[in-house]
């Protein structure tokens, strides 16, 4: 019997003699069965087996979205001639897979408390939990020093929010290890898929952050007019604060300046005196109306002339100087649609400006008339116009004169030698200003009440009735049985340029 030199075996153990080779492969079993169906997948299952899953190639997948196909091995496009943080290592996609999933496995801490500081306020535990945080603040501010201490009372906090555990040597004695920490959660889990759901979010959030503070970027660097008066104003505000300093309480004004974001997102701050103070601004309360119906309703024609001229202002400071040379008119263009019944739908609204080429971001609302009608009873859309109706865009105010191509690009001839402004898009009519002194009268007279019907809505629009008559800027419910149609007015600025006139 043959032994081993790293087994033991027994000296009573027989070994087992192989059997003689034998085929073990059994004959295939033929099964009878259909062929597939050759129908074609429907789109809704296509798309469902399509869609992506954040637990699957997720790291592949931003990878490939975010790098140029073709990148050197080790490139390193930030220069410095210092060593910083941001170049430590060359731009590797090996590097960014790693780094990547190792910061989304422990990022977890930093939304943790970025929710609790959310929580905090706006006021979502309540009033007590709030309070006390208030009363924290309040009472740094009253004593500063304590500030100090801030950083002993937190890692007092972390290390009692534990107690009671097990000491070292009651574990040791007691042959209980204490228990390991909490590793990162891997790939796919339902921890991970948080994190990466909340890196999302505030990656939109710092978007969204970011392009609401890039507009007022050109009046810090030079490239707004209004940059030379922003300095004096700041350096003459400089001046003026240095001898008062002294005077200024600082306990106070830090309280206050700490407190102000707590009332400012307080429940009862945004749901009812913010919609009062807007509404008082705008002079747009109606009777019998509460704050919030003011809002989403009708604005006053002195809010619509300030934003108009606010929009004004900037396409102004937006000019070149060629514009400013030149000869410069208004050209118009009207927006047709018809309310028909049946289930809302949101799909033939924008909520930017459907004209606005250069996408300065002015907001028109999304021009449903919402407000105006309950939800869910019908729709505005230019594909429910009539064959005998106005075209959907038109460039007379009598409706008939249509305007050929799409929303992006519509056919708009000019004469010769004039040109669109570059610096600016197309702006709906706010005011509704074109609506004739004669409608305006007789609908007021009709109307019978104090609200005026005259002027256009807050995103431009104004309604008529199913023959385009009888304009108000409110709709009536009566015309829903009979039908009812809608007009917006666009306009846009051209300059004469004697380069663009052809030589005989």
């Amino acid at each position: 019997m043959s032994t081993f030199d790293y087994v033991e075996i027994p000296p009573d153990a027989i070994r087992l003699q192989s059997s003689p080779a034998s085929n073990p492969v059994r004959p295939l079993t033929r099964i009878s069965t259909s062929l597939p169906s050759c129908s074609p997948i429907p789109a809704a299952a296509a798309a469902a087996s399509t869609t992506f899953s954040p637990t699957k190639s997720l790291s592949a997948l931003l990878l490939n979205t975010s790098f140029p196909t073709s990148i050197p091995t080790s490139a390193s496009p930030r220069k410095s001639s210092t060593a910083l943080l941001s170049t430590r290592d060359p731009l590797s996609i090996p590097i960014t897979t790693v780094n990547f999933r190792r910061f989304v496995a422990r990022v977890g801490p930093v939304f943790w408390l970025q929710d609790r500081v959310e929580e905090v306020l706006m006021w979502r535990c309540g009033w007590k939990y709030t309070g006390v945080w208030i009363a924290s603040y309040a009472f740094l501010c009253y004593f500063p020093r304590m500030v100090l201490l801030v950083p002993h009372a937190i890692l007092a906090t972390i290390m009692l929010s534990t107690y009671p555990t097990p000491s070292p040597s009651e574990s040791i004695s007691t042959k209980n290890p204490p228990a390991p920490l909490a590793s990162p959660p891997s790939e796919g889990s339902i921890d991970w898929q948080a994190n990466l759901q909340a890196i999302q979010n505030l990656m939109g959030a710092f978007s969204d952050a970011y392009d609401l503070l890039s507009p007022l970027t050109p009046h810090l660097i030079h490239r707004s007019t209004h940059t030379s008066l922003i300095l004096t104003l700041t350096l003459f505000s400089f001046l003026l604060l240095l001898p008062v300093l002294p005077l200024i309480p600082l306990r106070l004004l830090f309280f206050v300046l700490g407190v102000f974001p707590f009332i400012w997102t307080h429940p009862v701050m945004q749901a009812r005196i913010i919609p009062l103070l807007k509404a008082a601004l705008i002079g747009g309360i109606v009777k019998g109306g509460n704050a919030s119906t003011t809002l989403t309703g009708v604005t006053s024609s002195k809010y619509a002339s300030l934003k108009m001229n606010l929009r004004r202002w900037i396409d102004d400071d937006r000019l070149d100087d060629k514009h400013w040379g030149a000869e410069m008119r208004e050209v118009e263009l009207w927006e047709n649609e018809r309310w028909a019944p049946g289930p809302s739908s949101s799909s033939s609204f924008s909520t930017r400006d459907d004209l606005d080429v250069v996408g300065s971001g002015f907001d028109v609302g999304d021009g449903s008339g919402g407000t105006l009608l309950s939800t869910g009873t019908g729709s505005w859309s230019k594909t429910h116009l009539r064959p005998a109706d106005r075209a959907p865009w038109t460039r007379a105010r009598d409706g008939w004169s249509g305007v050929g191509g799409e929303v992006s690009n519509l056919t708009f001839s000019l004469a010769p030698g004039w040109a669109f402004v570059e610096t600016e898009g197309w702006r709906p009519d706010a005011l509704g200003s074109w609506v004739s002194a004669v409608s305006v009268s007789s609908s007021s007279s009709a109307s019978g009440s104090g609200d005026p019907v005259s002027g256009a809505d807050d995103n431009g629009w104004v309604y008529t009735d199913d023959v385009w008559a009888d304009p108000r800027r409110i709709p009536l419910e009566a015309w829903k049985a009979s039908g009812m149609t809608r007009r917006r007015r666009w306009v846009r600025r051209v300059y004469f340029d004697p380069a663009l006139v052809e030589s005989p």
